[in-house]
């Protein structure tokens, strides 16, 4: 593989919007192990919620496709392959990539509501003391002493 090749293999692995439009793969090899992944993250991602014992097997995953990805990109930074393979390789990075992110927004619609219940709280006991302390009525006008 030549050098310029290598540089733009990497540069598409890395770049932010490489995941869009990409499928995630429907098997990868991680470790020696073929893994269904398209399927696993599915099933995941169906689930409103994640049971405590498969949040273990998320993370177990999660942690086994980014050791993946380390080492598929190392093969392509080492160089020591065809461009044909490197380009296999980027796609594979991407895929899972993909994958992560699936896997990675998981339960993120439970915190965004969370923080904007948050925030309308907080949003009320601001009002409220304003109102108490320009000595207001709910809706009605200022009230003055005697």
């Amino acid at each position: 593989m030549q050098e310029y090749e290598r540089k733009q293999l990497l540069e598409r692995i890395d770049r932010e919007s490489a995941t869009l439009g990409v499928d995630i793969p429907e098997r990868i090899d991680i470790q020696g192990e073929t893994v269904e992944l398209r399927e696993f993250v599915f099933e995941i991602k169906r689930r409103e919620t994640v049971p405590a014992g498969e949040r273990e097997r998320v993370e177990e995953a999660k942690k086994n496709l980014r050791r993946e990805r380390l080492e598929r990109k190392r093969r392509i930074e080492e160089g020591e392959i065809s461009y044909e393979e490197g380009d296999r390789e980027a796609d594979a990075i991407v895929g899972i990539d993909r994958a992560l992110e699936g896997l990675q927004n998981l339960g993120h619609e439970d915190i965004e509501a969370e923080a904007q219940r948050q925030e309308a709280m907080d949003t009320k006991r601001w009002m409220d003391f304003l109102k108490q302390a320009l000595g207001r009525d709910e809706d009605g006008p200022q009230v003055r002493g005697r």
